[in-house]
């Protein structure tokens, strides 16, 4: 088993401290658990802790160098894992935080200070340090006064595999995934097996799959047709959706996001692949998220039959090709007729499928403050929040919440990402309940549901 370090903080009168919530010890079977100068190894099972959300994404650590006259900032938790962990977070306070699960390799340069900010959220992160290595850190930086970003790794990073994963980890009910279309299936392929080797009878999780911005491409279109029957979720961006199409997504008048392209570029992707139901949901920036779901055929439970309960049989044909007497529409139609040949039509129920465009939180159509500031006025820094709302979106998904609900999530965990540079502020309210960024993120939720229109599914007695 990985080895886990949280360090404990002595408490404080101040809202904004944290500490070590002890009820995670039970949950930490053969962790190494640091309090202080002590080391203390607990002996109880790992089998009762339940993960419900695990990301493979890269934890890394931020450089960002805007233009001039704003310094820079060193030092700043990043990387695709880092804030999806984040969104998974953000809709699981204690105890639920421990179902959060995501991998930290820590080398000799990690800041003390990100250490106890990660532990300050409490979740099931793993730790693994090693003297021998730098910490993956990255540059992002401006070359003009747009908003586009550039990056580069300025130390060896550290990929995760599924030979990373055990233990609780393994057993997650949902996985993020990002990476290329070929990648993809063979993470999935990998977990899979791993999991079947150490359970046989195991469920089989979530993959909600975030593909990689170099290898959306029209070359990568067909490796990205082969991946979508692995996952249950694929979303790309809007710029990543139109790469694969061979497009740039934009609107060539305005110059903004074309959510008309978006739209187009779905159907051409589901309308390709009819024979089975995939789910899309499109992240599109200040234009919110697009879910595209084909529909399919959805036939009776095994044993009914639309013929007064007499199950009917295929008539035999003579071997050796087609007959004069043929049904040709039973043939193709893959119908069952009955003994007198009349052609037996299955009672079909039609899933109609989805197509629906969810806001962003923060936009130009919405007052966020009684002072009637726009949405966008609020937006600092957009870094990260594509992988935080994946992050909410694969945890919902793994507590059973329908995709337009998870939808919801994913867009209000994304606002909270982006209101600063790095990551939001956990705290408290006078009443002692979690706030980020000062602010509740039920009645975030709640709000955003009545703006939206989303009806709020019914409760399984999981915690927001």
């Amino acid at each position: 088993m990985s080895a886990i370090s949280l360090l404990f903080h002595p408490a404080s009168t101040s809202a904004e401290s944290h500490i070590l919530d002890l009820t995670l010890l039970p949950c930490l079977s053969g962790y190494k658990v640091s309090m202080g100068s002590e080391n203390v190894t607990e002996t109880a099972e790992d089998g009762d802790q339940v993960v419900d959300f695990v990301t493979l994404g890269m934890f890394i650590i931020d450089e960002i160098e805007f233009l001039p006259p704003k310094p820079p900032v060193r030092d700043v938790l990043g990387g695709a894992g880092s804030w999806s962990a984040l969104g998974a977070r953000l809709f699981s306070p204690p105890p639920l935080s421990r179902s959060v699960g995501w991998i930290i390799d820590q080398g000799s340069d990690f800041p003390a200070t990100l250490t106890r900010l990660i532990d300050s959220w409490a979740t099931g992160a793993v730790f693994r340090p090693n003297p021998d290595r730098l910490t993956t850190r990255g540059w992002n930086g401006y070359a003009d006064s747009s908003e586009r970003r550039a990056f580069r790794y300025t130390t060896p990073k550290r990929r995760l595999a599924a030979d990373d994963l055990s233990g609780p980890l393994l057993r997650a009910r949902a996985f993020h995934v990002i990476c290329s279309p070929s990648r993809c299936r063979d993470l999935v392929a990998d977990i899979l097996a791993r999991r079947r080797a150490e359970a046989a009878d195991c469920a089989r999780p979530l993959f909600v799959w975030e593909p990689v911005p170099d290898r959306c491409v029209p070359d990568e279109l067909l490796n990205c047709t082969n991946a979508l029957p692995l996952v249950d979720v694929c979303s790309p961006n809007h710029t990543e959706l139109a790469g694969f199409m061979g497009s740039d997504g934009l609107d060539p008048e305005t110059g903004e996001i074309s959510t008309a392209a978006v739209e187009q570029n779905c159907e051409q992707l589901l309308a390709s692949m009819p024979l089975q139901s995939y789910t899309l949901v499109i992240r599109a920036g200040e234009k919110g998220c697009y879910i595209a779901r084909n529909g399919g055929r959805k036939r009776p439970p095994a044993g009914s039959s639309s013929r007064g309960g007499k199950k009917p049989k295929k008539k035999e044909y003579v071997r050796g090709g087609l007959q004069p007497d043929t049904d040709m529409e039973a043939l193709f139609a893959g119908l069952l007729q009955d003994d007198e040949g009349a052609v037996v039509r299955e009672e079909l129920e039609a899933d109609p499928g989805t197509e629906m465009w969810i806001p962003a939180y923060h936009n130009h159509n919405h007052d966020d403050d009684d002072d009637g500031a726009s949405g966008q006025t609020k937006v600092v820094d957009p870094t990260g929040g594509g992988n935080t709302f994946l992050g909410a979106l694969a945890v919902a998904l793994a507590r059973g919440k329908p995709v337009e609900e998870a939808c919801v999530w994913g867009s209000v965990a994304a606002s909270f990402a982006i209101e600063q540079v790095g990551v939001p502020r956990i705290g408290a309210d006078d009443a002692g309940r979690e706030t980020w960024n000062c602010v509740r993120v039920e009645d975030r939720l709640r709000e955003f549901r009545d703006r939206v229109g989303v009806d709020e599914p019914p409760r399984d007695g999981e915690q927001v």
